[in-house]
Parts: C-alpha cells; sequence; structure tokens
C-alpha cells in the first residue's frame, strides 16, 4: 500500500513557514558576486551543479535526492549522489522548499565536507527562484542555505503577480526563433520576475529561468542557455536521469515491487494547496549508500530552521569582521515534538583564539528571537558556545 504524507499542515506551521521565508528572503542577493559571471565567456568557471528530486510511483513519501556535478564547458558528470529520502513534510502550494530542501542541503554539505575540490561554483535547481508567490522560490532557498549562487529553472510558468499563460504570452513564445531567444516575464507589479527562454533551437516549450542566489538573471539566462544540449539544462537532467535509475535500482536490489518512478511530480503531491493558487514546480556512484531517516536525527523541519539560524549568524559574524563555522548537535533535539527544545547549535570563532562571546536566543519558536552577548565574556580553551533556540521572525536584534 502507497505510503502517504498527511494533508495540509497545521496553521500555526504555515505560519512558521512563511515566517521563515521572510526572513530568508531578505537575505537573497539577485547581482553577480563572481567575477565568471560578468565574464562574456563565462572564463574561470569549471563546475555547475544540478539537483532533483524524484518520486517513487504510488507512494508520495519515498523519494530519491540527487546532486551531480559537471564540468563546464563540456557538461561530462564529474560527481553524483543519490539516495532514498522520506519526504514526511506535505507539499503545500509556495513551500515546497520545506518538503525537498532539507534533503539537498545534506547532500551539497557531504560533497563539501568529502570533496571539497568537485564543489559546483553554480547550481541549477528544477523549480522556481524570486519566480514566486512570496519571491522566494526553491532555488532562492536552497541558494540561501548552501551560500550557492543559484539558478531557478521551471518548465511551466507559475501564474504569479498577474501573469498568465494566456494568448499574449503564447504569442510571445511563438515568436521565440532559435535557441537563446527570451522575453521578460512582467509582473503586475512592474517587477521583471525571470524569463522565458527558448532553450534549444528544436524546443517548442520555453523554460522559465529566474534568479535564485548571488547571480543576475541577465547571466542566469545565458548560462542556462549554455547548458542546454537539448531542452533542460544538463545539470538538471543529469540528476533527473540518474535519481530515478537510482529508484529501479535500488527496488530491484531490496527486491521491493517492481515500482516505476514517477515522471509526473504534480501527480505524487497531495493536494493541500489554497483553492485558486497553483504552483507548477520544475520537474551512480559504485558506491552509493542509502541514508533513510535514521532515530535521534533531527526531524526535517527541525533541521530547515536550524540551516536558517546558521546563514543569519554567519551573516551577523561577517558584519563583525569574523570568520565562523557552525555545527548542529542533534542529540539534543526531541524527535517526539514538532518544535522541540533545546536545540544546541554549536558557534565558533578559529580566529579569535581562546577569548570570545557567546549569543543565545531566548523565548520560543514562536516568539521574536533576539540576539546579543551575554555579559562579559566566556573564556574557554575550545572556543565553543551554544545558541538556543531559532529565530522564527525577521525582528532579529541585538539585545
Amino acid at each position: 500500500m502507497a505510503r502517504k504524507v498527511v494533508g495540509r499542515p497545521a496553521e500555526e506551521t504555515l505560519s512558521l513557514w512563511k515566517r521563515e521565508q521572510a526572513l530568508l528572503k531578505t537575505l537573497v542577493v539577485d547581482r553577480d558576486t563572481e567575477a565568471w559571471q560578468r565574464d562574456p565567456a563565462f572564463s574561470g568557471l569549471q563546475r555547475v551543479g544540478g539537483v532533483d528530486v524524484s518520486f517513487v510511483k504510488g507512494d508520495s513519501v519515498s523519494a530519491c535526492a540527487s546532486l551531480v556535478v559537471l564540468s563546464y564547458p563540456e557538461l561530462e558528470v564529474m560527481y553524483e549522489d543519490c539516495r532514498m529520502v522520506s519526504l514526511t513534510a506535505p507539499y503545500v502550494s509556495g513551500f515546497l522548499a520545506f518538503r525537498e530542501v532539507p534533503f539537498l542541503v545534506d547532500a551539497v554539505q557531504q560533497l563539501r565536507e568529502k570533496e571539497p575540490r568537485l564543489m559546483p561554483q553554480v547550481l541549477f535547481v528544477d523549480g522556481n527562484g524570486v519566480l514566486h508567490h512570496r519571491g522566494f522560490g526553491v532555488a532562492c532557498h536552497l541558494g540561501v542555505l548552501t551560500d550557492l549562487p543559484c539558478i531557478g529553472v521551471a518548465k511551466k510558468l507559475l501564474q504569479v503577480d498577474g501573469l498568465e499563460n494566456n494568448a499574449l504570452h503564447k504569442e510571445k513564445i511563438r515568436l521565440l526563433k532559435a535557441g537563446g531567444d527570451s522575453f521578460p516575464l512582467m509582473g503586475g507589479s512592474g517587477t521583471v520576475l525571470g524569463m522565458a527562454l527558448k532553450s534549444h533551437d528544436h524546443s517548442t516549450k520555453p523554460l522559465y529561468v529566474s534568479v535564485g542566489h548571488k547571480m543576475s538573471l541577465e547571466a542566469a539566462v545565458r548560462l542556462t542557455h549554455g547548458c542546454c544540449k537539448f531542452r533542460i539544462p544538463e545539470p538538471v537532467r543529469q540528476a533527473d536521469i540518474r535519481s530515478r535509475d537510482y529508484i529501479r535500482r535500488t527496488l530491484g536490489v531490496q527486491g521491493a515491487p517492481a515500482l516505476q518512478p514517477e515522471r509526473s511530480k504534480k501527480a505524487q503531491r497531495p493536494k493541500a494547496c489554497p483553492q485558486g493558487v497553483s504552483e507548477e514546480p520544475a520537474g551512480s556512484s559504485d558506491q552509493v549508500r542509502l541514508h533513510p531517516p535514521g532515530r535521534g536525527r533531527a526531524p526535517t523541519t527541525v533541521r530547515t530552521h536550524i540551516a536558517a539560524l546558521g546563514v543569519l549568524i554567519r551573516n551577523f559574524a561577517a558584519q563583525l569582521g569574523l570568520r565562523t563555522s557552525c555545527f548542529l548537535q542533534e542529540g539534543h533535539l526531541d524527535p517526539g515534538s514538532p518544535f522541540p527544545q533545546p536545540c544546541i547549535f554549536g558557534l565558533t570563532f578559529p580566529s579569535r583564539g581562546k577569548t570570545s562571546k557567546r549569543w543565545h536566543c531566548p523565548g520560543s519558536f514562536s516568539d521574536p528571537c533576539h540576539l546579543g552577548p551575554d555579559k562579559g565574556l566566556t573564556r574557554t580553551t575550545g572556543k565553543q558556545h551554544f545558541i538556543s533556540p531559532i529565530p522564527s521572525s525577521s525582528s532579529v536584534k541585538w539585545s
């Protein structure tokens, strides 16, 4: 029998998700941040990454999260990581990131720790960036949490801010003649949210490209076109192919029924969307290991919030001129609670010797979090201090 995720989450959870989106949205960078992005030929770009989540037919919980890294401009696969995951968060229109991004962040972090020389310089994401109900789609979410340039590439138009797939839009598509041709997606607010791109000479349907993080829209469109052997950018295409193949091989090895990977993600997502709103997200190594959620591991939603806190702290530290690294001690999380406390989050200052300030977050998940140094200095030899719990609103300030 197919396993199904519960329906629409509680209003308290949706409110928490909205606050986190609003907080992380303030960290999005929509301009070029690397020298190679400003070069007409992308000189200096050597590695491009792609991520994808593929589903098992008849099972809205089991999925395969994949990350691939390709050489550029050859577009040959240099690295791949596929793992089976359980999607415990339900699909809700506008909140796809809370269902899928934690597993993709884990995959990027694994690569960063194991093979840092293979880290991609940019990530292509099968979904939207700023072209989103609240201007913060899955590509923005992943970009901010990984601190990597990200590009959102969707196969269907997300109809927000007055954008419609109407006769006028279809006529603009018809006028796209050659690969690389594009037109802007300007919403009713007058903001250009993305570009419709004819990615290949022989493609009849455009891609919808939007900024995810740390890259301009112009550079994102040029690079997307440059990574297309076919309609879909090769990094996303390879991530999709390899995740589906991994599902087939894994189910076969485990002696499971011959279930086929689901081609349509939309069909596998429980219909928990608000009425009148639609969101259409875009679409093996020899030693691949399965990573099902284990006991004692922090719940997916909690890990997402903790990653958000890491970004917040890193930005505060950068303003103070400090080099920081953050980590989570998951053993302090109570797996039986949706919002467990206390959550222990380690922050180190490797450049400050034996003297460091300690930050703490009083209050609960539903309260604003005030970050501030404790009175006086804490002197230790370990240089590790802790933060608890996780901020849930954008009203973060020094106490």
